[in-house]
């Protein structure tokens, strides 16, 4: 899949702005196989930003590399708000970075249910503590239409939407 140039700008942006703060950042991707970190780092001068990216497809991979606890994957589905909260914070607390980026989902063209279409895909954004600002995650529940390139790049962009949300507040 090739990034537009629409996602490498907004990629540019989100960099930009970390880099401003002087803040780091990590990514846990499911559905989008370290899309978002492709992204992140086809910018010139994402290193002064960009840490680590996890790619924790399986859910194997999601309790070994970032933390999400076996039993929640089996209670939630990995496929839920809860995982992508946990893939967050476990990204975070792995890797140092000020805010980690996460995202789970259906990407298709296969593999949805009634309770889990394709194209349903769960995000989080979370932050270590910054100043006087706590920790804090944020969580997206969006339903993507389109194949699976086009459910992967809204993902994408969604996520740094989402990392928008968190600069915003500090």
């Amino acid at each position: 899949m090739m990034l537009d140039d629409q996602t490498l700008a907004e990629a540019a942006a989100l960099l930009e702005a970390m880099k401003a703060r002087n803040l780091t950042l990590a990514t846990a991707e499911s559905c989008t196989g370290g899309l978002i970190a492709a992204a992140l780092t086809a910018v010139a001068g994402s290193s002064a930003v960009v840490l680590a990216g996890f790619v924790t497809y399986s859910n194997a991979a999601k309790t070994a590399m970032v933390g999400v606890p076996a039993e929640l994957i089996h209670r939630v589905g990995a496929v839920s708000e809860e995982v992508a909260r946990a893939m967050a914070e476990g990204a975070l607390a792995r890797s140092g970075a000020s805010i980690a980026l996460s995202c789970t989902g259906v990407a298709g063209p296969g593999g949805g249910s009634a309770e889990k279409p394709v194209g349903l895909v769960h995000l989080g954004a979370a932050m270590a503590g910054h100043g006087a600002f706590p920790a804090r995650t944020l969580h997206a529940k969006r339903l993507f239409p389109g194949d699976r390139g086009a459910i992967r790049a809204a993902t994408v962009r969604e996520a740094f939407a989402l990392a928008r949300s968190l600069l915003d507040a500090i």
